[in-house]
């Protein structure tokens, strides 16, 4: 059996002149080695032959059918648009990769990539054809067919296929999360429009003398109560009110907040000085 050496520090008591400290104390010992994971080794293999079939690929289908479309533009734009060729279908296989757990969304990226495939190869045989080489062309199409088809063989290497319930399990929890992760935006969204609306509302009363809120009284504040100068309130001070008042959930404090300020105030600093008052 294969060994390796390692060292082992391990803290141990050391006496002199009748006191003890615990020192440190290094100890090389033989473990046994694994075994080593040929599989693991090849799968790597694989896809480090893969990437080099997609680069080599990338690089010849942008000499290529750059120097087919240097014929009409400059040679800079030329080479630039020939990159896209071998991009779009690699771009896809990667979407293919990021979707394998989710068959039915990986169908178009899949597709996508096959009808990008074609129209590569179509570009670069074109391009041998019109010089007179069409073998060179046949060839060099040839490549992007092997470099897609090498990629597509390292993917099924890592694959790890699902039967059909654990699918739909994973389809099922993925949704819910993709739900919950989409309304997030959502509520930023709303939350936003409203202090905006009751901003413009405040603003347009503001300048008509009245009073925005239909439910005030025209008779004004009672005479015992200080007003407010918006000037100098801060979201700070405005959070702390609503506090105060009894007011928890995040989105009556930001239009309360708004309120008070004339102005929209940012969900997010409000609801970081609630986290503030909500963990002291």
């Amino acid at each position: 059996m294969k060994t390796r050496t390692i060292e082992r520090k391990r803290l141990v008591p050391h006496t002199v002149d009748g006191e003890t400290e615990l020192v440190l104390d290094t100890e090389k010992i033989e473990v046994p080695l694994p075994p080593r994971d040929w599989d693991s080794l090849v799968r790597h293999g694989v896809t480090v032959l893969a990437c080099v079939l997609v680069t080599v690929s990338l690089a010849w289908t942008t000499a290529s059918i750059g120097d087919l479309l240097a014929m009409a533009v400059v040679a800079a734009v030329a080479y630039g648009a020939g990159v896209a060729f071998d991009a779009a279908w690699i771009l896809c296989m990667a979407v293919e990769w990021l979707l394998r757990y989710d068959p039915e969304r990986a169908k178009v990226p899949r597709r996508a990539g096959h009808w990008a495939l074609v129209v590569s190869m179509a570009a670069v045989y074109a391009h041998g054809h019109l010089t007179g080489e069409w073998v060179v062309g046949a060839a060099g199409a040839a490549v992007s067919l092997l470099a897609k088809g090498g990629w597509t063989i390292a993917m099924r290497a890592h694959a790890r296929p699902l039967d059909p319930r654990t699918a739909q399990w994973v389809a099922k929890r993925r949704a819910a999360v993709d739900g919950k992760l989409a309304m997030i935006p959502v509520r930023r969204e709303l939350v936003r429009g409203e202090a905006l609306v009751e901003a413009e509302q405040l603003a347009r009363a503001a300048e008509s003398g009245g009073s925005a809120d239909p439910d005030s009284s025209a008779a004004g504040p009672p005479p015992n109560v200080t007003p407010i100068d918006r000037k100098t309130l801060t979201t700070k001070d405005a959070v702390r009110i609503a506090w105060e008042s009894g007011i928890r959930d995040t989105d009556s404090v930001v239009r309360d907040v708004s309120a008070r300020l004339g102005r929209a105030a940012s969900p997010d600093t409000v609801e970081r000085y609630l986290r503030d008052h909500r963990g002291a």
